[in-house]
């Protein structure tokens, strides 16, 4: 299990570089005005979300579904930081879907926003990382 653990925070941090950097690009891309370098943002964006972010998050769940039940589930069924573990994760995913969306609509030449909304956007999983590790190192309740 140790092995499977090593991966999945390796795979952890691939899914978090890729969601600290995406929103990154945005602000640059909601900043730039010239076609080729929009046009160059397009394909950063894109492959940054479906060749890393992606498969880090993918991986990251899926090697954090097989600890949680390799290591048996009745262990963690009473511990609350582990269901608020849990909750944050579906809530990165949602962050990690949200993303994809404005992802899309970038594709599109539909962006909605400017670069400071971008820019406060970069800011969330920050917290959701510095929960989830507090939450995973401390164990509370």
């Amino acid at each position: 299990m140790l092995w499977v653990r090593a991966f999945h925070i390796i795979f952890m941090v691939t899914w978090f570089a890729g969601l600290f950097y995406l929103p990154r690009l945005f602000v640059y891309h909601a900043l730039s005005s010239d076609t080729v370098s929009i046009e160059r943002f397009k394909v950063m964006e894109r492959k940054l979300y479906y060749g890393i972010t992606t498969p880090g998050g993918v991986l990251t769940i899926l090697l954090g579904l097989w600890l949680l039940l390799g290591n048996g589930w009745a262990r963690y069924a009473g511990a609350s930081w582990m269901h608020w573990k849990l909750a944050l994760v579906a809530v990165l995913v949602g962050y990690h879907l949200y993303l994809g969306k404005i992802l899309a609509d970038f594709g599109s030449d539909r962006n909605r926003h400017g670069h400071v909304f971008y820019r406060w956007l970069n800011e969330f999983p920050v917290l959701v990382l510095v929960a989830v590790t507090l939450l995973v190192e401390l164990q509370p309740g």
